[in-house]
């Protein structure tokens, strides 16, 4: 943590050290909360929290800059909890252990949490440092936005009133971004039917891992493999040719990450072992050559279950099961006709499981437009009624409009080019930022989101640039100034 901290600017990378030092999944950010309130009571600021568990701090202007507009900074208090196999790490209680690797900031095995961990440290630091020059302030800490936005969807009206709102949630430090994705949650659910399996089976499992996975959102154009849809693939090539029973499927954690890990449980008749390894390598050679440039850690695992289940899926639900898994939409639906190299549209299946008797399976779709959601509802519901299944859908919510001539983006843009004399990239990004869902109470609202350059952001490869944390501060800081000049 010293080392974190001996980074310019010092005050952020303070702070980001001691957010890594206190765990904060989503729904499990009290800790941080309790100590922020405490931060936010010793340098006199007003607090506010609601039921939900959001944060508003409100602090007074510099002086001089009292009649300049309420401005709003915004960030979520959670963080994306993924580990790599081979990391023992409980997130409710062990903290991130962040190192420096040349100009890069990343963590031991884990999500580091950079997103959206540098913007809530650079809020703190405006918060306690007394040389920014700015305007009366709002700091608006939201809670779960990483598993659904419930912050966001829960923030009540009358409680802000900023004019102005910098959101910190963006990854890519020469870009502004303007505008954003909406979300809808599918869940498919069939139910599964059992059989006794037959004397004289055995049980193998065969698993991938290794692969990157990354942001449902900010990845999904990578052409990175999606283990469950690779393992569903597999499962059903190898079905062709040897008539397995299969146990148990699983993979994946999150909604919002493209899966990195699955594995199946699947019994043979002990004659049919060669063959089954035959078929797998035959397998493995496909993927390996598919996928050799995008995935260089990917492993396929086949090997003896050490226990002897007594039952497996009937014929038909293993059938269904694989049917719904290879059919199921996942990936760039639609590229933006309006915004060159922009995703309009995507699905991202970022789970599946066993809940009882019934599997689950979990797409976070985003689209820039409200039809593209309903395109994709269209196509769960079918999907579900040829299994059949039921599809179940939740947390629809709309993107953010962009308004590339707003006040607030042209203060961003003139910070920008004054301080490094070139023009930024204004953009939309292809994730759910809050900022859609302020707009339904807080229509008024001028916004605009920044941040530093984070990469591979809700996986254990995340890492953010120390020097483009140094561009960040320095955009803020001047927006800030800015605006009490408008």
């Amino acid at each position: 943590m010293a080392e974190l901290t001996r980074l310019q600017p010092s005050r952020i990378w303070t702070y980001f050290a001691q957010i890594c030092q206190i765990p904060h999944p989503s729904k499990h950010e009290q800790a941080l909360s309790e100590w922020i309130i405490q931060l936010a009571k010793a340098h006199r600021c007003e607090i506010l929290q609601d039921q939900k568990g959001n944060l508003l701090i409100r602090k007074k202007p510099t002086q001089g800059c009292e009649a300049a507009p309420v401005t709003i900074l915004q960030a979520h208090l959670d963080m994306v909890c993924q580990a790599n196999k081979s990391t023992l790490h409980e997130f409710a209680t062990d903290p991130i252990q962040p190192y420096i690797d040349g100009d890069w900031v990343k963590a031991k095995g884990t999500t580091l949490g950079a997103d959206n961990g540098i913007g809530l440290a650079s809020c703190l630091a405006i918060l306690t440092d007394p040389s920014i020059k700015h305007g009366p302030l709002e700091i608006l800490l939201t809670v779960d936005e990483e598993a659904g936005m419930g912050g966001a969807f829960a923030l009540q009206p009358g409680w802000l009133t900023g004019r102005y709102l910098i959101n910190t949630d963006a990854e890519q430090d020469d870009e502004i971004f303007v505008g954003c994705a909406g979300g809808l949650e599918a869940r498919l659910e069939h139910t599964l039917s059992y059989d006794q399996l037959p004397q004289g089976y055995q049980s193998y499992q065969i698993k991938i891992s290794g692969l990157k996975g990354g942001h449902s959102g900010l990845d999904i154009h990578r052409n990175r493999a999606n283990a469950i849809k690779l393992l569903a693939r597999t499962l059903i090539r190898i079905q062709q040719k040897l008539d397995f029973r299969l146990v148990h499927i699983s993979g994946g954690n999150l909604r919002n990450a493209i899966p990195r890990e699955a594995e199946a449980t699947i019994a043979i008749p002990l004659t049919e072992h060669n063959l089954l390894m035959t078929l797998c390598t035959k397998e493995l050679s496909a993927m390996r050559q598919e996928h050799q440039l995008t995935e260089p850690n990917f492993e396929f695992i086949t090997e003896s279950s050490k226990e002897s289940p007594s039952k497996a899926f009937d014929q038909k639900t293993s059938q269904s099961v694989l049917r719904l898994l290879q059919l199921n939409p996942h990936g760039v639906r639609r590229m933006s006709p309006v915004m060159p190299d922009v995703v309009e549209t995507s699905s991202n299946l970022g789970i599946v499981k066993q809940e009882g008797n019934v599997l689950v399976a979990i797409n976070f779709v985003r689209s820039l437009t409200d039809e593209g959601r309903a395109d994709l509802r269209t196509c769960f519901s079918t999907l579900a009624d040829s299994i059949p299944s039921k599809a179940i859908f939740s947390g629809d919510y709309s993107g953010w409009s962009p308004a590339p001539d707003s006040v607030i983006t042209q203060i961003a843009t003139e910070a920008y080019t004054t301080l490094f004399k070139q023009q930024p990239k204004q953009t939309v990004i292809h994730a759910g930022l809050e900022c859609g869902l302020f707009k339904k109470h807080y229509p008024q609202l001028d916004m605009v989101s920044i941040g530093p350059t984070i990469e591979n952001a809700h996986s254990p490869d995340e890492r953010v640039s120390i020097n483009s944390v140094q561009r960040y501060w320095q955009l803020l800081t001047q927006m800030l100034y800015q605006i009490t000049q408008y």
